[in-house]
């Protein structure tokens, strides 16, 4: 039986009826149109669905819609502002941080979270920080460098 609920996504309320037991990212992608949020494993192992829920990384995947009512949730369409995009995502398209863009909109956000907890973490501080987001085609070291050019920007 489907129930209403109100979800709050990127400063938005949503009344939204949903099967209990929808992910959040099945609710963000198929019932908002919001398809920047990526499922790929469906196990939360991936970070690919990652979104920020009251501005802590959460694989989308593994909570269920209803879980997520009165909470703020920011997806990557959230990120930019305006039509600009935010710092992180131009520093990754400029040190050439994407490659498929699977993974992308996980790993900004996530490390949108690092930065709003410590504007300045050390690389390694950088590498814990992401480690919960997987990416097949970059190796990282283009993803580190990137975050950590937004880092340096910063001082």
């Amino acid at each position: 039986m489907k129930q209403i609920i109100q979800l709050k996504v990127n400063g938005q309320e949503y009344e939204v009826r949903v099967e209990p037991w929808k992910t959040l990212v099945d609710v963000i992608r198929e019932d908002l149109g919001l398809t920047g949020t990526k499922e790929a494993c469906s196990t939360g192992e991936c970070g690919a669905c990652t979104v920020l829920v009251n501005g802590k990384p959460t694989n989308s995947c593994l909570v269920l819609a209803v879980e997520a009512q009165h909470k703020d949730i920011l997806t990557i369409e959230g990120l930019s502002q305006g039509g600009k995009l935010n710092q992180l995502q131009e520093a990754f398209i400029k040190y050439g941080a994407i490659q498929c863009g699977f993974c992308t909109p996980g790993m900004l956000l996530t490390t949108k979270a690092l930065l709003d907890r410590n504007p300045q973490p050390t690389e390694l501080e950088i590498k814990e920080g992401i480690s919960g987001n997987l990416c097949r085609c970059t190796g990282y070291v283009k993803i580190i460098e990137a975050i950590s050019a937004v880092v340096k920007n910063r001082l």
